[in-house]
């Protein structure tokens, strides 16, 4: 169905580098005087650079894995290892900078189907080799790497064959994918029957939906569409302990929801090989536009009374003042002096940016946008919103031009209730700001809850060129502790726990809590060869 993903070139986010989103220079210009001077580090270095031992796979378990996979679909070869080596995080992209230090697994597997997967993991447990699921390798915490454990040796599992549609069911509403389907792929097979799935996050291009639930993805519609978890249906896992199947009725009372265990499980307690959905039909009219809020105290309330009200559009998205601020400058446009002494002639000197996107509901709008006048909302019309929508997938292209120029650029998210959200904020930028050396530091609000919000973080500093990894591992440990010990905010909103927030989730659940999943991961993966060392187990 579709054409394989070249995996071989992972330094970033794109493997042309033409394709690079490259910063203009009056905005290089301007990120200096923010941040400070700036030392263009190494270059993405080639596979050449890497050390890459030898496969540790026992000669016996190879030749059993060739037979329930094929020749061509056993590889061991550098080029291919190291493709599957790792995430798309800033410290990853830094260790492909800086060659040293990468977890390279042994080989990797790439099965034709459901059964296959179930095969190939009869074979790693009878001879105790750690698995690694791998779909589009878009992790940013850690999830996919390729950690050994206990194990002789580790395999990264790519299920980029399992990538079809296996049905659609117009009157239900309900799809099933294979795993390995990735996002834009899935809309376009969904399209043809006039239906979306509506899970675009910013890691559409390369994700896929298997990973998508694992990880309990969140989308920029995530507030007219839902998240993953909420779409999700039914699910099939491959696990050590046999196939394992979930989600049966579209609601039901028959003990605990395990596909809910399942669903975010991060391929600890089984592989996920097929997804069953929900989709909508297509919307038949979109509409994006932007306005400018007073202040983020100001503009989250806004976002608060929308949400209350059953009123968020499809997408919601507001920005603080830095972010406004670095929207404005990067993209040109709203920078103007006459939009600022528009704004300013409106009560607006401290402009935080809100982006609606709406798909087919008028009346809500027309509600909507009573509520953000008396807010003291100023319209700004459809021209930011355009330009959001048009370089919505732009960022990490972005990171890749920013790492170019010696920039540590990296973001982290979390969430918590409305009567929280400020002291979460400036919590966690505290933090932050402590820790590095005059940071840019960038927040959002993109999902939004009748009882709270997510709070996405961006930062921007001057790369360290004597310690690049201890300048960010400080950073992201003084932020999470922020969020784990002070405040009532989840380590993870969306981003998934991985290795990154494996230290902190004991303090979110609890140790009945970790027992559980230690409970779950004894059945399911009684030897443990399933992602060692993620979620914590």
């Amino acid at each position: 169905m579709n054409e394989m993903v070249d995996h071989r070139l992972r330094s970033a986010w794109t493997p042309d580098s033409a394709e690079t989103a490259a910063l203009p220079t009056k905005a290089v210009r301007w990120l200096t005087r923010r941040i400070g001077r700036l030392s263009p580090g190494a270059p993405p270095a080639p596979d050449s650079a890497f050390v890459v031992p030898p496969s540790r796979i026992p000669e016996k378990a190879r030749a059993e894995l060739v037979e329930v996979v094929g020749t061509d679909h056993v590889l061991e070869e550098a080029g291919e290892r190291l493709g599957r080596t790792g995430g798309m995080s800033y410290l990853d992209l830094l260790r492909r900078r800086y060659p040293g230090g990468l977890l390279i697994p042994d080989a990797v597997v790439l099965p034709a189907d459901p059964e296959q997967v179930q095969r190939v993991l009869d074979v790693c447990v009878a001879h105790d080799i750690g698995v690694v699921p791998f779909g589009g390798g878009t992790s940013v915490v850690g999830g996919v790497t390729a950690l050994r454990g206990d194990k002789q040796a580790v395999v990264v599992l790519d299920l980029e064959r399992l990538n079809r549609l296996v049905s659609v069911d117009p009157t239900s509403r309900l799809a099933v994918f294979q795993a390995g389907v990735r996002a834009p792929d899935a809309q376009r097979l969904l399209a043809v029957h006039g239906f979306t799935l509506g899970h675009v996050p910013q890691s559409y291009e390369r994700a896929t939906l298997g990973g998508f639930a694992a990880t309990r993805s969140a989308g920029q519609a995530s507030s007219g569409y839902g998240r993953f978890e909420d779409m999700v249906q039914g699910v099939r896992l491959a696990t050590p302990s046999g196939e394992w199947r979930l989600g049966v009725a579209p609601a039901s009372a028959a003990g605990p929801n395990l596909r809910a265990l399942a669903v975010g499980s991060e391929g600890t307690l089984g592989v996920i090989t097929e997804v069953t959905v929900r989709i909508r039909p297509l919307p038949e009219r979109e509409r994006y536009e932007g306005f400018v809020l007073d202040g983020w105290e100001r503009a989250t309330d806004a976002v608060r009374v929308l949400a209350q009200n059953g009123l968020l559009a499809d997408i919601t998205r507001v920005s603080d003042e830095d972010e406004t601020e670095v929207s404005f400058a990067l993209k040109g446009g709203l920078a103007t002096t006459a939009v600022r002494r528009y704004l300013a002639a409106r009560g607006i000197t401290r402009p935080c940016l809100l982006i609606l996107g709406w798909h087919d509901r008028a009346p809500q709008r027309k509600r909507a946008l009573r509520i953000l006048r008396a807010a003291g909302a100023v319209s700004l019309g459809r021209a930011p919103g355009e330009a959001w929508r048009h370089g919505r997938f732009a960022g990490p292209r972005q990171r890749d031009a920013l790492l170019d120029l010696g920039v540590c650029v990296e973001t982290l998210e979390t969430a918590t209730h409305w009567s929280g959200l400020g002291e979460l904020y400036e919590k966690v930028r505290s933090a932050l700001h402590a820790a590095l050396d005059r940071p840019l530091v960038m927040c959002h609000v993109s999902h939004a809850y009748e009882t709270g919000a997510s709070l996405y973080f961006t930062v921007l500093a001057a790369r360290d060129p004597h310690d690049p990894f201890g300048q960010w591992e400080r950073a992201k440990q003084a932020a999470s502790e922020a969020i784990s010990e002070n405040t009532r905010g989840t380590i993870t909103h969306h981003h998934a726990v991985g290795l990154d927030h494996a230290p902190y989730l004991r303090a979110e659940i609890g140790d009945v809590g970790m027992a559980v999943l230690a409970a779950a991961k004894h059945a399911t993966d009684p030897t443990g060869v399933l992602n060692p060392g993620k979620l914590g187990l």
